[in-house]
């Protein structure tokens, strides 16, 4: 990850799946009160971080239709910059992978590797509830990256605890759509009332999205593609993962997933991803 010389870090930015997401209540501010499970996986974008003296923030890979001043990875690197004090720049390699609408936390794990890469590059050693707490600043999902374990949240999705979860292996299906956040939670449809649950116990299995009829109602491809999942035979659990658009079904087996995804009919896209038990730069920050 690193050249040996603290001047560049390359670093993965792990996507994330909700294995299940209610909405519990609604907030005086207009923000909703949430449960969900974290579980990050092994599909991730690529980051690399070059040591600037200049002070400058640049993006080296902009991407198309983003504007730099709003890229995520850069709002993290300017903000932790603005809030540290310190006097150096970064150069920001991003090669993207993980879907962008999908709900799967792309930009958030972005920003999120930004945080810790750059605490470490610029020699900062803030600990990691100080960049939880920045992380924040930039997105509800951005804490749980830098939390760096799988996670049972509530709150917004800011109070996290740590869960151990089985190994597993998912399907992951891409329809061919963005799905807008806001318009999802501004939904008269939407159940804002499910029973919160306790922790421990509960069951991931018997969770369910609540965003998930809204999605699919509003958008026929991800139904379509969930449909598929949910009539395949060996699945655990088959669902949408945050406000959409992407879908997917857990399997015990490496040989599970890639079974289901050879079966995949032609006119749809997706990728096999591991469970993993943890963030890959969890050991980035000591506390």
């Amino acid at each position: 990850m690193t050249d040996g010389k603290t001047l560049r870090l390359d670093c993965p930015a792990p996507a994330k799946l909700n294995l299940f997401l209610h909405v519990v209540g609604r907030r005086t501010d207009g923000y909703h009160l949430l449960q969900t499970v974290f579980r990050l996986v092994d599909f991730s974008d690529q980051l690399s971080y070059i040591l600037r003296q200049d002070g400058v923030v640049k993006l080296q890979s902009p991407i198309p239709g983003v504007p730099e001043d709003k890229d995520l990875c850069v709002r993290a690197a300017r903000l932790l910059q603005q809030e540290s004090g310190i006097s150096s720049g970064v150069d920001i390699c991003l090669e993207k992978r993980i879907p962008m609408g999908g709900g799967l936390g792309g930009g958030s794990s972005d920003a999120a590797t930004t945080l810790l890469a750059l605490n470490r590059l610029w020699g900062l050693n803030w600990t990691r509830n100080r960049l939880m707490e920045l992380g924040l600043k930039l997105g509800a999902d951005v804490p749980v990256f830098v939390f760096g374990d799988n996670a049972f949240a509530e709150g917004i999705g800011e109070k996290l605890s740590a869960i151990v979860l089985p190994p597993a292996w998912y399907l992951v299906l891409t329809p061919p759509a963005q799905v807008p956040t806001v318009q999802v939670f501004g939904s008269k449809e939407l159940t804002r009332n499910t029973i919160p649950i306790k922790i421990p116990p509960f069951s991931v299995e018997h969770g369910h999205n609540d965003l998930e009829p809204v999605v699919c109602r509003l958008y026929p491809e991800v139904a379509r593609h969930l449909d598929w999942l949910k009539q395949l035979d060996s699945p655990r659990m088959a669902a949408m993962t945050g406000s959409g658009a992407c879908v997917f079904a857990e399997f015990a087996t490496e040989l599970a997933a890639s079974a289901a995804l050879a079966q995949l009919p032609s006119d749809m896209s997706g990728f096999v991803a591991r469970g993993l038990d943890r963030h890959p730069l969890r050991n980035f920050v000591e506390q």
